[in-house]
């Protein structure tokens, strides 16, 4: 049986640079008795990322940030899949933004793509958004937690104060604000109190709280 693990340390590396993302874990996680660093404060280099699945992604950065720092860190492998588009962009989800990152020209290349294949209805215009989160540790161990949020894809972008990535473009089943239109509070809910995890990211770092972390440290 595969070792498990639990955090017992008052430390954890995030292995992100991106700020969008980093926001969200404080924002989650404050609730917790234990420091958060990120990989970009730490200057620690991006890995490349060179895996073909989330699982895979997110212990490349995960390992990397964990034998680079010498503490245990916690990676986000997270994408877009389009069901018209046959799961794409998924891994390649950042890809798609360029290496300047341009979230708007992403938003523009996959509502192309769906024009192309002729997907102009809601119900042909279905995603998902993925959460992969992977802890490890400096030795090499790797624990993996996945969540997910289906939706549909709208067009142009509604964006408010707080959305990054593709936000402004998923309209979450059930409601009527895109992920770009909400509050953080709106968009992910809370891991620890009614109404639960809203977004693919709340959903998998529940998971994780609950699986990784005693009991005595969360609220």
């Amino acid at each position: 049986m595969t070792e498990h693990r639990r955090i017992d340390g008052k430390r954890l590396v995030v292995a992100t640079h991106n700020n969008g993302k980093l926001r969200e874990f404080y924002f989650l996680l404050g609730g917790l008795p234990i420091e958060l660093v990120s990989a970009g404060d730490l200057g620690l280099p991006v890995p490349v990322e060179d895996g073909t699945t989330f699982v895979e992604n997110g212990r490349i950065k995960a390992l990397a940030a964990a034998r680079a720092s010498g503490a245990v860190a916690l990676a986000d492998d997270s994408g877009l899949c389009v069901e018209a588009l046959d799961g794409r962009p998924g891994v390649h989800t950042a890809d798609w933004a360029g290496p300047d990152r341009d979230w708007s020209m992403a938003m523009r290349l996959v509502e192309e793509e769906l024009q192309r294949v002729g997907a102009t209805t809601p119900a042909a215009r279905k995603a998902n958004f993925v959460s992969l989160l992977c802890l490890a540790w400096p030795d090499g161990h790797t624990q993996e937690y996945l969540g997910e949020r289906e939706g549909t894809l709208v067009w142009p972008p509604r964006s408010g104060d707080f959305g990054h990535g593709y936000d402004p473009v998923f309209l979450p089943d059930g409601e009527t604000k895109t992920f770009g239109e909400m509050t953080e509070a709106e968009k992910h809910g809370s891991i620890w109190t009614s109404p639960g995890p809203l977004s693919h990211r709340s959903r998998s770092l529940k998971l994780l709280v609950e699986d990784a972390f005693p009991a005595d440290l969360r609220p």
